[in-house]
């Protein structure tokens, strides 16, 4: 049976027990019928000297395909927190505060476990030049196997937004399942060697300011789920060039704003469904769908079952 190698171990390069450390934080978030998601954050000793660490674990077993997994470990250190805040403190990261006593630099593990079934969305059928992406996301790889990955601009961005959002209730599930996708994405891009690139092809996004507004896009996209917004609507809230909206979206989180867009609602729709109950002709309102039907079609579309079969549960 594989065995993974400790998060924690590869990042200090020696063994560190986990109960001899102080637990700061801990949470655990399973978004139905998509990711489980575990945070816990430690106490930093002053003297280690641990480097930001992430592995993918692919879990495969034969005679038990639904025990398949895939999942992402991270392990950030030197983020400084209150002890009274769940998110990082700004007046400590600057050093506003020097001598407050609730200051700590933490050691922050975050885990993402995906499960097969819901990994299989994301598959083509019919496809027949097969690629690695394809036999990991489809669990056709015969053996289990953890990979080491580096840390990219791109993975760093989307676990500090976790780490420090202030989302909560759906809204939080809507934006915990959208980091995770990316994550997952970047994590199987650097696997590969792929787009591996500090860079970027578009030029305006050397400009952090720039940078942002396209992260605050796609936060507004989340916040307006049941609120269809134009390209133009939302250029207009982040004050961004329609275009460079288009273009630097694209780039950074490797899709364009409808088919984001599109996939966050479904998923909304998924969890208001299963978790909360909700009838369909309920949520397709809340979506503002036109009809029934259209709203039927699409999350079949993207789920590959009728919204009706969460409600038999």
């Amino acid at each position: 049976m594989h065995q993974p190698p400790d998060i924690l171990t590869l990042a200090y390069k020696q063994p560190i027990m986990v109960n001899e450390l102080a637990l700061l934080y801990e949470k655990e978030r399973q978004i139905p019928g998509s990711v489980q998601v575990a945070i816990k954050r430690y106490e930093k000793h002053p003297a280690w000297n641990l480097e930001d660490t992430g592995m993918m674990i692919y879990h495969y077993k034969k005679t038990a395909p639904a025990e398949n997994y895939l999942e992402l470990r991270f392990c950030i250190a030197g983020n400084l927190y209150c002890r009274k805040k769940e998110t990082e403190c700004d007046s400590c990261k600057l050093n506003a505060s020097s001598r407050c006593e609730e200051r700590v630099e933490s050691i922050d593990i975050l885990s993402f476990m995906f499960s097969a079934v819901h990994l299989s969305q994301f598959v083509k059928s019919q496809r027949m030049d097969d690629t690695i992406h394809e036999d990991i996301l489809n669990f056709k790889h015969a053996s289990s196997f953890s990979k080491i990955l580096s840390l990219c601009g791109r993975t760093r961005l989307v676990l500090e937004t976790l780490l420090n959002h202030a989302y909560t209730g759906s809204l939080e599930n809507i934006y915990t399942n959208a980091q995770s996708q990316m994550l997952l994405l970047y994590s199987l891009e650097c696997m590969l060697g792929e787009k591996e690139v500090e860079g970027f092809q578009c030029k305006f996004l050397a400009n952090e300011a720039d940078r942002d507004k396209i992260v605050k896009a796609r936060e507004v996209l989340l916040q307006h789920i049941g609120e269809p917004l134009t390209i133009k609507e939302l250029s207009r809230k982040v004050a961004i060039n329609e275009c460079y909206l288009k273009k630097g979206f694209k780039e950074m989180f490797g899709t364009t704003i409808f088919d984001f867009y599109h996939s966050q609602r479904m998923e909304h729709a998924r969890y208001l469904l299963y978790e909360k109950g909700l009838s369909v002709t309920e949520v397709s309102i809340m979506l503002g769908y036109s009809s029934i039907s259209h709203f039927s079609t699409a999350f079949k579309k993207h789920t590959g079952i009728k919204p009706c079969a969460l409600l038999l549960h």
